[in-house]
């Protein structure tokens, strides 16, 4: 912690990703392809009317346990847990980073 009570973990504007020492984890990737638009395909073992669903939509924002989508055509916005995602589907070029694949 620093003198104010704060601890000393930065901060990052919501339009920033910061690119040093990432790895190559879905929320980095799904990161660097915000605003492209996917389809989420999702399993709920544990639900019979819920079993398998696909959610449509623009990546928003990512984290390590979630993914939030909006849904242009219907105006939805969706809070995906990534426990559930089976895969995502890109319909273009899916955005990566040369640092997350070493080259030696």
């Amino acid at each position: 912690m620093n003198n104010n009570g704060f601890s000393n973990i930065p901060i990052y504007p919501t339009n920033q990703t910061p690119t040093i020492n990432e790895q190559s984890y879905v929320e980095n990737i799904l990161r660097l392809n915000r605003g492209k638009k996917v389809e989420v395909y999702m399993s709920f073992a544990d639900s019979q009317e819920w079993r398998d669903r696909v959610f449509k939509g623009i990546i928003e924002q990512s984290g390590r346990d979630h993914i939030i989508l909006s849904d242009p055509t219907t105006g939805r916005w969706y809070l995906l847990l990534m426990i559930y995602v089976d895969y995502i589907k890109f319909d273009e070029t899916i955005n990566t980073s040369e640092s997350f694949y070493p080259t030696n």
